[in-house]
């Protein structure tokens, strides 16, 4: 395991030895005397450049700097994009000396995205795939087969909601979709045959919030799995890995690429033995990500922690003056303190900091919401997805949980005039305008 994460990290094959390019992204996953004798070895000879200095990263650090090292031919400071469908091998007696054969298992852009995914989360290996569904999915299929029984949040992204019912459900598995806003009624839904439970923090798109550690303990208690979908968050927010969880899922197409050009997906586990149960269904799926898009994601994800505290401030500024503005009803996001659950947001959100994620409902109903997007100018834009630099204002009833049947939508509070905000990093005071202008026609 350490040689394959090694070689991912920066270490290559020259020789018959094992050269290293740049100490330490890991060093917390090296025994812990390799380390002392590191240290002690680097004390002994002086500091040098391209080393790393001691005492660890805070998060914007391994945010630019986990898993990429500078290319050692060349000194490229950015991890190079292996387009290659497949790897030569030096000798039948050799094979994967070098750690890759086929791309569809393996790729160094791809492995060096899921070693920093893994750094990131705090979790023991990632699986980076194609999209957030095709990683949602695969933590399912890693952890149920025929006649196991899933505990599921009644609220969360309609592909995963339909994906349960539609495709889970025919192959023999049982889903019971649950308010997860108090931990009893998941306690309550629990079976004998629960291998899964599946929460989303902050829910997509209600924004309402789990009990991590609550949750966490009900799985570990009756030896079932806790995966939580953590999109909302990002680890710059909260690392659900840290609160008991055995997963978490991460659509990268959202805050972590961030700027609307590639999709992606990923699974972090906690423990060895779920990290390989889930490499082994994405090689079987086949739905790795592709070297481009790793390689897009692994640029895009070191501003995140920028962006995500831009996109806070922008949210927290929009919750108020939608708050105080008379045409609008109610207005839902963690950082208000008529949230719910703020309490709850206070324990698990880091910094203060609650995304960039909210919704509103405005006098007149279902009607005067869709009017509202309609004529919404910009900088906001009509359209699907979320976390991108861009503003985003999405009619979620037509677009991201039209899959959701009907009843079960209106169960939760997605009206067919359901206004989900995803705010950008534009200018907060030009945001604020155009939402004005278009209240004023309502």
């Amino acid at each position: 395991y350490y040689r394959a994460r090694i070689q991912a990290e920066g270490y290559y094959r020259e020789e018959g030895l094992l050269r290293n390019v740049i100490m330490l992204s890991f060093r917390k996953q090296l025994p812990a005397v390799s380390r002392a004798l590191a240290s002690r070895q680097a004390r002994a000879q002086g500091t040098k450049s391209g080393t790393w200095v001691e005492g660890g990263s805070k998060l914007d650090t391994s945010l630019v700097h986990s898993a990429v090292s500078p290319e050692p031919k060349t000194g490229a400071i950015l991890t190079p994009l292996f387009l290659s469908t497949t790897f030569v091998q030096d000798s039948v007696e050799d094979y994967l000396a070098k750690g890759f054969s086929y791309s569809r298992t393996n790729n160094p852009t791809t492995s060096a995205l899921e070693a920093k995914l893994a750094e990131l989360e705090n979790g023991y290996g990632a699986c980076a795939f194609g999209t957030g569904m095709a990683a949602t999915t695969s933590a399912i299929s890693a952890t149920m087969k025929t006649g196991d029984h899933c505990v599921i949040s009644d609220c969360s992204y309609g592909g995963t909601n339909r994906s349960c019912r539609e495709f889970f459900t025919p192959l023999g598995m049982e889903f019971d979709f649950v308010d997860f806003r108090d931990p009893e009624n998941v306690k309550k839904a629990m079976k004998p045959n629960t291998k899964l439970i599946f929460s989303e923090t902050p829910a997509n798109p209600v924004l309402s919030l789990t009990d991590i550690e609550a949750i966490s303990k009900i799985a570990k208690d009756a030896g079932a799995k806790h995966v939580v979908d953590a999109t909302f968050a990002t680890p710059v927010i909260c690392r659900p890995l840290d609160h008991g969880a055995d997963m978490v899922i991460q659509s990268l197409t959202k805050y972590y690429e961030g700027h609307n050009i590639m999709t992606g997906g990923a699974v972090i586990s906690k423990d060895k033995e779920m990290a390989e149960k889930v490499k082994w269904v994405q090689n079987v799926h086949g739905n790795i990500i592709n070297p481009f898009a790793a390689y897009i994601i692994l640029q895009t994800s070191k501003t995140m922690g920028i962006r995500v505290r831009q996109q806070s401030k922008n949210a927290q500024a929009i919750a108020d003056f939608l708050e105080s503005h008379p045409k609008v009803t109610k207005v839902v996001y963690p950082g208000l303190a008529s949230h719910p659950q703020k309490a709850l947001a206070d324990k698990y959100h880091r910094d203060g900091l609650h995304g960039g994620m909210l919704w509103f409902d405005i006098v007149g109903g279902a009607d005067a919401g869709k009017k509202l997007m309609n004529v919404c100018q910009r900088p906001w834009s009509l359209c699907e997805n979320l976390g991108a630099t861009e503003s985003i204002i999405t009619a979620c009833a037509v677009m991201t949980h039209a899959n959701m049947l009907k009843e079960d939508r209106l169960k939760v509070g997605i009206t067919d005039g359901f206004i989900r905000v995803s705010c950008g990093i534009e200018d907060s005071e030009d945001l604020i305008r155009a939402l004005k202008v278009a209240l004023d026609q309502i």
